[in-house]
């Protein structure tokens, strides 16, 4: 089984293709096998990295592993391109992996080539953030009270993704999930809500970077893109697809970011 010690952690991961690196980060489960699909079509064009980040899936948690933060995320993933060889790369992360993803353009500039963002949940810039985290909560403690958490980590997925992208999930990756729903609820859950830096941070970023909107996705993930956007003085990209468009329609995924990839693969 592939896994590297980085930044204090074991990390599973797999590669695949060859050509630019890319990096797939996960937002909640944490689960690389949830891009399965989206690998398999650019890697014929990039040497594509997924892993399973620490606590979840294959990579275990950490002994006296108490919490975690954006800025942790960031250094993993920074640490694994390193352990591999393949910085600078590029790196998308979609959700709570869009924060990764950000910090780690911010803290780690040299392992980043460029950057993808998919609707990442920046809930300080979703028009009502208590809304948002209230309705989770409601389907979390509603799943939590009738199966634990297992139960209530297959809602809150089922709430983002859709029914019909749950099932379209391998039924192994699916079993990974479940199995590591104590580290999403006991280590990340609320963890990044207030993730935000500053506006002048944002502006000042020299790394290339493209935000992706899914066209069927929930409004909250639109309204933190476009802002972020702003604020950082680009346009949002749309593409079409669920808040799991990697999963669901991956050969366009990939088609709206190979324009991307291709202007930071001639910049080197």
């Amino acid at each position: 089984m592939p896994v590297v010690r980085a930044n204090g952690a074991q990390l599973y991961y797999e590669l695949t293709g060859a050509g630019i690196p890319l990096l797939l980060i996960m937002g909640a489960s944490g689960c690389g096998g949830v891009f399965d699909r989206f690998a398999d079509v650019l890697a014929e064009e990039c040497t594509v990295v997924t892993y399973d980040r620490r606590g979840n899936g294959r990579s275990p948690r950490p002994s006296s592993w108490d919490t975690t933060s954006a800025e942790e995320q960031a250094d993993d993933a920074a640490a694994l391109l390193d352990a591999l060889g393949l910085a600078p790369a590029v790196v998308f992360g979609t959700s709570s992996g869009g924060i990764f993803a950000l910090a780690t353009v911010l803290h780690h500039p040299e392992a980043v080539r460029g950057a993808i963002l998919h609707e990442p949940a920046l809930f300080t810039l979703f028009d009502d953030p208590h809304e948002a985290r209230t309705t989770v909560t409601r389907v979390v403690a509603d799943g939590l009270q009738e199966g634990g958490p297992a139960t209530a980590f297959e809602r809150f997925i089922r709430l983002v993704a859709t029914d019909a992208n749950w099932e379209r999930l391998d039924p192994r990756v699916r079993q990974r999930m479940l199995a590591s729903a104590g580290t999403y609820f006991e280590k990340e859950v609320g963890r990044f809500d207030t993730y935000l830096p500053e506006d002048q941070t944002l502006a000042g970023i020299t790394t290339p970077v493209q935000i992706l909107v899914s066209e069927g996705s929930i409004p909250y993930f639109a309204q933190a893109a476009e802002r972020l956007a702003q604020r950082m003085g680009i346009q949002t990209t749309r593409t079409s697809g669920t808040h799991f468009a990697y999963l669901d329609h991956p050969d366009e995924l990939a088609q709206t970011v190979r324009p991307f990839l291709n202007q930071v693969s001639s910049c080197q």
